[in-house]
Order: C-alpha cells, then sequence, then structure tokens
C-alpha cells in the first residue's frame, strides 16, 4: 500500500564499471546496463544514462595498453573513442527495441541561461519521444572529467537539471565503507543510509578510494550526493559489478525496504528543485511580461504554461533563455520563467495563437513562452 513511485531515474556508470584493467570496454558489463535500463523502461519509468568511458573505447581503437598521462593525449583518446562507445550503446539498445541519442555537456553548458534551457528542452523531449539519452562530458574540450571527477559532479548536474527522483551512481565498491576497504583485512561495515552529510561522513570519502581506471573515487562521489539532496533527489551508491543492481536498488525503494543494498543518501524535506533554487537566487531578472486576465487565471490556479496569446505588453531588452518577471494586469509580479524567446520575438507574436508563430517568425522554437516547468509562481 502507498509505494512510492520514482518515474524519472538518472544512472551514471564510471570508467571502472565498464572498462577492464588495461582501460578497454567490458561489453559484458555494458550490455548488463542496457537490459536495465531498457527494464525499467518497459516498467513505464524515464531513464537517463551519464557514462564514462570515450579513453577507453579510444584505447581500444588505437591497440594502446596503457592509459596516457598527458590530459591532451587523453582528450584525442576521448575524441576517438566517443562515436565509438555511443555506438556500443546503441547497437546494443536498439537489440532490444530501444533507442539512443546522444548528449554532450560541459558545465559551461549548465551555467549559461540560454544553453542551460536548451539542454534541458532537448533532454525533456528525448524523454517524451521516448529515448534513452546517453549523456557524457564533452572531453575533447572540457577537461574536468579527466582531471578530477569521472562524471561523478555531472551526473548530480543531470539529475538535478531533469528533476529526476533517483540518482544511482554505479561505482567498483558496494558503497561506502567505515574505513579503508583496499587496506581492510577483515570485512567492513557499509554504511547504508544517510540522512546528513556531515565532516564525519565527509571524511570518510577519503579513505574510499577509487580503483586506478576510476578517477574520481568517493570523494567526488560525496560531492555529488550533496548536490543531489540539496535538490530533493535521493542518491545511491551502488556495485556497478553486481548483476540487475540497478533494478534491485529501483525496487528497494519503491517497496520501502531495509536499505540493504549499497549506501543511499537520502534529502530532507522540503528542498527546493535545484533549478527553482538556479531561478530563484542566482539567475538576474532582465525583463517583463505584462499578461491579461485568462493567462494570470490559467498560470496561478490551472498550473499552465505562458502562452503568446496571454501576453499584453513586454518589458526591457533581453534573449531566448533570459529570466523574466510575470505581471498581471495591475503590475503585480505572479511569477518568474525563462523565456524560450528573446525579447523582440515576443513583441511580434504576443497576442497571437501559437499555431501562427511559424508564419510570423518563419521558425518556432517552443509553442510557449514559457513552460510551466521553467516557471516559478508566487514566491
Amino acid at each position: 500500500m502507498g509505494e512510492k513511485k520514482y518515474k524519472r531515474i538518472v544512472v551514471k556508470v564510471g570508467s571502472s564499471t565498464i572498462t577492464h584493467s588495461v582501460g578497454k570496454l567490458n561489453l559484458t558489463m555494458i550490455d548488463n546496463i542496457v537490459r536495465q535500463l531498457v527494464d525499467l523502461k518497459n516498467r513505464g519509468k524515464e531513464v537517463i544514462l551519464v557514462t564514462s568511458g570515450a579513453i577507453g573505447a579510444g584505447m581500444g581503437e588505437l591497440g594502446c595498453e596503457k592509459k596516457p598521462r598527458l590530459i591532451p593525449k587523453q582528450q584525442a583518446m576521448a575524441a576517438i573513442g566517443q562515436g565509438l562507445l555511443i555506438g556500443v550503446y546503441n547497437r546494443l539498445l536498439r537489440e532490444y527495441g530501444e533507442k539512443g541519442a546522444q548528449v554532450l555537456l560541459t558545465s559551461k553548458d549548465l551555467e549559461d541561461r540560454d544553453r542551460y534551457l536548451n539542454a534541458f528542452n532537448t533532454l525533456m523531449t528525448l524523454l517524451e519521444y521516448g529515448v534513452i539519452p546517453i549523456v557524457n562530458e564533452n572531453d575533447t574540450v572540457a577537461t574536468n572529467e579527466i582531471k578530477f571527477g569521472d562524471n561523478d559532479t555531472l551526473s548530480a548536474r543531470v539529475a538535478s537539471l531533469a528533476e529526476a527522483d533517483v540518482l544511482i551512481n554505479l561505482s567498483d565498491v558496494e558503497g561506502l565503507y567505515k574505513g579503508d576497504p583496499a587496506k581492510a583485512t577483515e570485512s567492513l561495515e557499509i554504511i547504508r543510509k544517510v540522512e546528513e552529510i556531515t565532516p564525519e561522513i565527509e571524511s570518510l570519502a577519503g579513505s574510499n578510494k577509487g580503483s586506478e581506471v576510476s578517477t574520481g573515487g568517493m570523494t567526488t562521489k560525496i560531492e555529488a550526493a550533496k548536490a543531489a539532496v540539496d535538490s530533493g533527489i535521493i542518491m545511491i551508491i551502488g556495485p556497478g559489478y553486481r548483476k540487475n543492481v540497478i533494478i534491485d536498488l529501483v525496487s528497494m525503494l519503491e517497496k520501502n525496504e531495509e536499505y540493504n543494498l549499497g549506501t543511499t543518501f537520502l534529502p530532507s524535506g522540503g528542498s527546493l528543485s535545484k533549478r527553482k533554487q538556479w531561478l530563484s537566487f542566482n539567475v538576474p531578472v532582465c525583463g517583463s511580461l505584462k499578461v491579461d486576465d485568462g493567462a494570470e487565471e490559467a498560470l496561478v490556479n490551472k498550473g499552465k504554461s505562458l502562452l503568446p496569446g496571454g501576453i499584453k505588453e513586454v518589458i526591457g531588452v533581453f534573449s531566448t533563455g533570459g529570466l523574466v518577471r510575470i505581471l498581471n494586469r495591475d503590475g503585480k509580479e505572479i511569477g518568474k520563467g525563462l523565456v524560450d524567446y528573446s525579447s523582440a520575438e515576443i513583441e511580434r507574436i504576443k497576442g497571437h495563437h501559437s499555431s501562427e508563430i511559424f508564419s510570423i517568425l518563419g521558425y518556432i522554437n517552443q509553442e510557449e513562452i514559457i513552460h510551466r516547468r521553467n516557471m516559478i509562481i508566487g514566491g
């Protein structure tokens, strides 16, 4: 009774999970992960995969047995391997009747308003199409993953961007240990549930080292967990080597069973989504849109998006992706949101039906001026 349904799930797999010790791709592990993602999708879930492994694929293609130490050489390996990596995922997905889409991101893409909005819209559209987004950092132009995080940070930011319910971070260890598993002479206790990331928890991360293949280790996973729970998202560190681990972790959450697999980080109640935090506190307002009574009613009481037909006045000059205030006809602020059109474009299409946007502008970004998911109404 009352099982909680976790609809949108982000799964992060690191190099240590999908590559062999010599750096080349572990096709058996990749196939196991893909089958689980498809199984979740068959159960009605929306799944996003954040993957490492481009460097390993490049190494395999060139016959390199040792990972190069120089960053430019690693970037070259990633450039060679990224196409191969997405090819492996897509080939396996097609065998199970599904499709994947490559999404390459950098941290700058999630800091810039316009690119952030574009990335969000792309992810949501892919999910609407029933396609599984396969996300990796664009290592040919960004070195964050190579140098520091093995996509741990990226996975938390993607989960926040997509407003996921759960982030599953697969590792080469079962979870967060009370001690260093590499030096243990006897079985160590695994911390199964973390309700607050205290300095003690962070200090434990320093003793849980990553493998030779992984670049992140446990420290970056704890940083990712902090970002996830601050966004109201559950994050689990789980053993990537265990068969059906993704399915088992989701079932553990849905059945509200004892936490007996991996380490689960729980958000505190009432957490504001990361995107809503970003909209509320970190983005400067660059203009306003005054709406009519019908639009105000639709936005405030019916949870609708803002369409061009309800806009009466454009105030200020702003670009696509800018944050604007939404004002009622008396000039009172009723909300804020990220616009899918510039002020000049909105000036031309205000008062018109969405079906007229193309005939007026010659193109169409979205049917809405501000989509509900990119909007805050009230405080």
